[in-house]
């Protein structure tokens, strides 16, 4: 019976790399003198001249097969001096076939949409795309190794878009500032272009995709004719200016504050570009989704502020940088603000992040397929303030330093969508606070057949300085695969020694690690029967330390982890999707749940089953939901959990969302209390608890768009979170639980709500141009006694501010964005 699945595994893997091969389309762009109206007409002669971009080929759900000569699409390319001209026509049989919704700049939403990708190094790698909605909405990207697209990323561009008896067309109109390409005379690009019909659930691509291949744009098509095009002076300017009435719910403060401040973009040559912020505003971003983080490790937050977001594919290389550390994180001596109170002193003030002072980018990518980045930012000196209640004298406490933070990356790109990259990372500190620096060199291999991949990385640590020493860290990660055919599977490593520590400028949680895994993958791409698309993946993994942590130096404690899981995913004929996972953990060894260094918890293993389900997202009522089921661990924890989320388009201007997320965990073990010595930790009190622990989150969001350029959002969140200790252990130095030698009597109890409400109305009155009013709500509250019933609950927290702890902040912001460009000030000046 073995020899037989063997034989049918290595027969999966000989012929799954055996795909369709197609023919790769070429398309001539014609050279015009005139300018075209941007008006969605196409009714200019020039482009009955332009050789036409038709007969789209399927990607899904039915690969390779051909578009209905009723439905057609139908693109027209031409350029002149200053850019390129984009047209289309996308046909419809019946005109009611078209989505269409208001859903703001760069969101997707319900629509249809054309897409246009251009590969302008032609290095198969890096791309930009350009996407248009039938009610002329715009959104853009660029594309990196992977098919990674960084939506964060916006251009300046110009277009329209026009329903029509019998479809939709549009005109686009892509200055050369708003692309990068290569200096040549003469210039071949890697070029398609994508359409959704969002209720039929179909995208069509001009250069057909096979689904089994590795990569997006290593199946592109190719756009030839274009000569002499020059890349123009690109600089243009988005000064800003802002104001801000800000309310304290506690002191009950009124606050005003004026900011001005100017984002530049230069573009050094044809490749490279400058960017900088100078003395930037992020008052307005979203707020965060804050938890009750009860594990040993920091809250990782997502990146709202435009300038970390826009263009930063290249500095995410390495999985070094994690952009909320400039001017987001914590000051690194905020807790020692407290430690140094003096008698009769207490902290009044304490700013939980630095102020960003400036930050500038620089990146690009030659002809010859080197990109080159360079991101540096410098943030100001904290302080807190410290009050003497007797004498009500103040005095300073420096909680940051002048901090400056970089980014250098280099990325060569190679034959066969292959690369090598070398990224550094530094953070330098004023005064005698340590410095950070670290270091790696990445490679990914793919062969010519683009069937077989194998990558990895070795990265080196230093911090200078750090406790009156310097520490020099190692990690590396290697990986290989097959990564197209039917049949995918990757092999991998990872590993970083004990003096490891990337967590200066990147996101860590720990170090001294060595963990393995192999996973595996079958696609079943073409439909049949009751589904469009089936895809079923397996995965195992096995974890161990690099170095001794257990104080007893047990050679058993040396392992961490080991599981798998078994998923699989698909989409049936309605364009319903669904999936579901089975995991399962072996019994293991936590070196961070103690939260004292060298303290080992055994706990046991765990098995779970979660699944999800996904309604046609293109109808007026779409909905979907998750759940958990699980158990496991020393108490025989019993986890089920649960979501649901709805939406609501009442027409193309007007749509209403909800989600709700409940989570219940009963006898989850977990850290409550660390009595720390200064002599050994083996002798510290830990304290774990047999807890209760619920979860709720309710996520509320309204939109409204005026037009295409003006929309108005509400998004509401609560969340609550609340631990419930049952019984308590102590930990004892083998990482046993026991019944402690004196019974635990502290108030562990924690009840945690965290309310925010953002109001935003944009309006964007001229190309790169933005006027916005915010209005934004912040309640938190955390006290150590319980409301059982969730509405009192929640009227606890929206309750009079500094009640139970209450802390409320309000903030009512104007913000005007300016988009100023070169070439155009100096076409206004000679007219």
């Amino acid at each position: 019976m073995l020899t037989k699945i063997y034989t049918l595994l290595f027969c999966a893997i000989l012929t799954a790399g055996v795909y369709g091969q197609t023919v790769k389309r070429e398309l001539k762009i014609t050279r015009i003198v005139n300018s075209i109206k941007i008006d969605a007409e196409l009714d200019e002669t020039d482009w009955s001249n332009a050789q036409i971009a038709t007969h789209f080929i399927e990607l899904r759900p039915t690969p390779f097969r051909q578009e209905d000569s009723a439905n057609a699409t139908k693109i027209y390319l031409l350029y002149k001096n200053d850019g390129i001209y984009i047209g289309g026509y996308c046909h419809e049989r019946n005109k009611d076939s078209i989505a269409a919704e208001l859903s703001g700049r760069d969101g997707f939403g319900n629509n249809d949409f054309v897409g246009v990708i251009f590969d302008t190094y032609y290095d198969r790698l890096n791309g930009f795309e350009y996407f248009i909605t039938p009610l002329g909405e715009q959104w853009d990207a660029k594309m990196s190794s992977g098919g990674n697209e960084d939506f964060s990323w916006n251009a300046v561009w110009k277009s329209a878009a026009k329903l029509q008896k019998d479809g939709w067309s549009f005109e686009m109109f892509l200055p050369y500032s708003a692309i990068r390409f290569g200096k040549k005379q003469q210039q071949d690009w890697g070029f398609n272009v994508v359409r959704r019909r969002q209720k039929s659930g179909q995208q069509l691509f001009w250069q057909p995709i096979d689904p089994t291949v590795n990569g997006f744009l290593s199946q592109e098509g190719l756009l030839k004719n274009l000569e002499n095009i020059k890349p123009p002076v690109r600089l243009q300017f988005s000064p800003y200016f802002s104001a801000y009435v800000n309310r304290d719910g506690l002191t009950k403060n009124n606050t005003t504050q004026l900011n001005g401040g100017m984002d530049v973009k230069y573009g050094i040559n044809q490749a490279f570009t400058l960017d900088m912020t100078l003395i930037p505003d992020f008052g307005q971003v979203v707020t965060d989704n804050r938890i009750l983080n009860l594990s040993p490790f920091e809250q990782k937050f997502s990146e709202n502020r435009s300038f970390f977001t826009e263009g930063t594919e290249l500095f995410n290389k390495g999985n070094l940088f994690y952009s909320r550390r400039i001017g987001n994180s914590f000051p690194i001596h905020y807790g020692d603000a407290y430690t140094s109170l003096g008698a009769n002193e207490n902290v009044v003030k304490n700013p939980g992040q630095s102020k960003l002072l400036n930050a500038t980018k620089l990146s690009g990518r030659t002809q010859r397929g080197l990109g080159i980045g360079v991101l540096n930012a410098l943030t100001n000196t904290q302080f807190a303030t410290i009050a003497d209640t007797v004498t009500q004298n103040r005095r300073k406490f420096e909680t940051d330093p002048l901090t400056n933070y970089n980014v250098f990356v280099l990325d060569q790109t190679l034959k066969h969508n292959s690369s090598i990259s070398f990224v550094n990372t530094n953070t330098w500190r004023s005064g005698p606070d340590y410095d950070a620096n670290v270091s790696s060199a990445l490679f990914n291999f793919n062969d010519k057949t683009n069937t077989w991949n194998v990558g990895g990385n070795i990265s080196i640590s230093n911090l200078f300085g750090k406790e009156g020493k310097d520490i020099t860290g190692y990690a590396h990660g290697l990986y290989f695969g097959k990564t197209s055919g039917k049949f995918n599977f990757n092999v991998w490593q990872e590993l970083s020694n004990d003096k490891y520590d990337k967590s200066d400028l990147g996101y860590f949680t720990n170090n001294n690690t060595m963990d393995q895994g192999i996973w595996m993958a079958y696609n079943w791409n073409k439909p049949k029967g009751w589904y469009n698309y089936f895809k079923l993946n397996w995965e195992v993994w096995y974890g161990r330390l690099v170095s001794p942590i257990d104080l007893l130096r047990r050679r058993e404690m040396m392992y961490q982890n080991a599981g798998g899981n078994i998923n699989f995913n698909a989409q049936i004929k309605n364009l319903w999707t669904f999936g579901a996972t089975l995991d399962f953990g072996l019994p293991y060894n936590d070196f961070y749940e103690a939260r004292s260094h060298g303290r080992v918890f055994q706990n046991k293993g765990r098995v779970g089953l979660s699944g999800w389900w996904s309604s046609n997202a293109a109808k007026k009522l779409s909905w979907g939901g998750n759940f958990f089921t699980g158990t496991g661990s020393v108490f025989q924890r019993t986890s089920i959990n649960g979501g649901l989320y709805g939406k609501i388009r009442f027409n193309s201007k007007f749509s209403v969302d909800y989600t709700v997320n409940i989570e219940n965990y009963n006898n989850q073990p977990g850290w409550a209390y660390t009595g720390y010595t200064n002599n050994s930790a083996l002798l510290d009190t830990v304290i774990f608890s047999r807890r209760k622990l619920n979860i709720v989150e309710n996520i509320f969001n309204v939109k409204y768009s005026f037009n295409n350029r003006m929309w108005l959002t509400l998004r509401a969140r609560h969340y609550w979170s609340k631990v419930d200790p049952l019984q308590f252990y102590e930990l004892d130095k083998y990482g046993i639980l026991q019944t402690p030698s004196t019974p635990f009597t502290k108030n562990v109890n924690q009840n945690y709500n965290f309310l925010s409400i953002d109001m935003v109305y944009n309006w964007q009155f001229a190309p790169g141009s933005f006027f916005s009013i915010v209005w934004k709500d912040v309640s938190e509250n955390f006290y150590n006694t319980f409301e059982k019933n969730y509405f009192h609950n929640l009227g606890r927290t929206i309750g009079r501010p500094g009640y139970n702890n209450n802390n409320e902040l309000n903030s009512l912001s104007l913000k005007v964005i300016y988009f100023l460009d070169y070439l155009s000030l100096q076409k206004n000046k000679k007219g």
